[in-house]
């Protein structure tokens, strides 16, 4: 029985190189067949721009060079500074409040003369480690102090998100935060709770919601009532999605894409490319793609063997989850517009890197678990 232990632990520790050097290959061969993906939908997008591809692969290089560095850091050391990051995160809020760089009416950024950094994105991370990490060694399921600090861990940078405003980072966050509470042993009377004082809330949300909010959510439920103005790109994304049928127009043959109909095709509104140029069957094989990653980031939360770990990489599948939903719903009028791009699809950088960071997070939790004799 030692003996078998003993094996056990060595192939875990030392056997294969995705322990070695601490990857996932699962997890890894899908990122880069969807990462893949996603830059021959680019070059569409983009007009058939080489350059626009090649800035997005040197950002993909960064992101999966920082995944695989975070990869190696044991869970251990991320529970020891994890209240640091949250607090250096919230700082950093707080200095793009009072200084930070505007750009479009928000007032995101920070210049670091070197870089413009946008700690909103830090905050994607930061928020579900704090949360696990103050739940790590309570007797769970929570009690009602417990799930109040929970809350106000939560809401504190998710409010100063939103005064920025950006109301969509804000909701990730508050989602990111929510999984961990959730996974924690939320019971569904307090969640009922919630949901109707969310609910009976709504008329004073929409009293705080920024002109430009509202008329997003206005042309939700009504696209076709400013078809030329702000209802147009709803429209358009799904002409787009529609016309591609099952097997698509062809790549590089989308007529509502490469004749300048579709706003924003390179970035939030990728998807619709996607749909228009490979129809239903290219829709599908993202979804498998997006499908496998999310279940494998389950799978690791299962298998970890600590309550910060399980905590902390059930959120991070469940918060993906959240980005492509809440994408493929605003670009097929099932949501509102609220500006989050399609991971791994959409041209950009800083939410790529926040991205690659989660799963470099998720590989270190599989892959630093050791075997526990019984």
């Amino acid at each position: 029985m030692n003996t078998t232990i003993s094996r056990h632990r060595e192939d875990a520790s030392q056997g294969g190189w995705q322990y070695r050097l601490h990857l996932d290959a699962p997890l890894l061969i899908t990122l880069i067949a969807t990462a893949a993906l996603g830059l021959i939908v680019l070059y569409s997008a983009g007009g058939g721009d080489m350059d626009l591809v090649e800035r997005q692969l040197v950002r993909l290089g960064i992101a999966f060079s920082g995944m695989v560095m975070l990869a190696q850091l044991s869970p251990r050391l991320l529970l020891r500074f994890t209240p640091w990051i949250f607090i250096i995160g919230v700082l950093l809020l707080l200095a793009v409040l009072v200084g930070g760089e505007s750009s479009g009416g928000a007032q995101r950024w920070l210049n670091l003369y070197v870089v413009r950094f946008q700690p909103s994105e830090m905050m994607k991370l930061a928020v579900p480690m704090m949360v696990a990490w103050y739940l790590a060694d309570a007797r769970l399921p929570p009690n009602r102090w417990q799930l109040l600090a929970a809350t106000v861990l939560i809401a504190v940078p998710m409010l100063m998100i939103a005064k920025q405003p950006d109301l969509g980072t804000a909701l990730l966050i508050a989602s990111s935060g929510f999984f961990v509470v959730f996974l924690a042993g939320l019971q569904w009377r307090l969640l009922a709770v919630f949901s109707i004082l969310v609910a009976a809330a709504a008329p004073l949300i929409w009293h705080f919601m920024h002109a430009y909010q509202r008329q997003r959510v206005i042309t939700f439920l009504s696209p076709e009532s400013d078809p030329l103005g702000s209802g147009s790109h709803i429209i358009q994304s799904k002409i787009a999605i529609g016309s591609g049928g099952l097997c698509g127009k062809g790549w590089m043959n989308g007529t509502q894409s490469q004749l300048d109909f579709l706003p924003e095709r390179s970035t939030d509104f990728i998807f619709a490319v996607l749909g228009e140029e490979f129809g239903f069957f290219g829709i599908l094989l993202l979804f498998a793609f997006y499908t496998i990653i999310v279940v494998r980031g389950i799978m690791i939360a299962i298998q970890a063997q600590d309550s910060y770990t399980r905590l902390l990489a059930g959120s991070l599948a469940m918060t993906f989850c959240v980005y492509f939903i809440v994408n493929t719903g605003m670009v097929t009028g099932l949501l509102p517009v609220v500006g989050l791009p399609l991971p791994l699809i959409s041209y950009g950088g800083t939410s790529i890197v926040t991205l690659m960071a989660g799963f470099g997070i998720l590989m270190s939790i599989q892959t630093h678990r050791k075997l526990l004799a019984t």
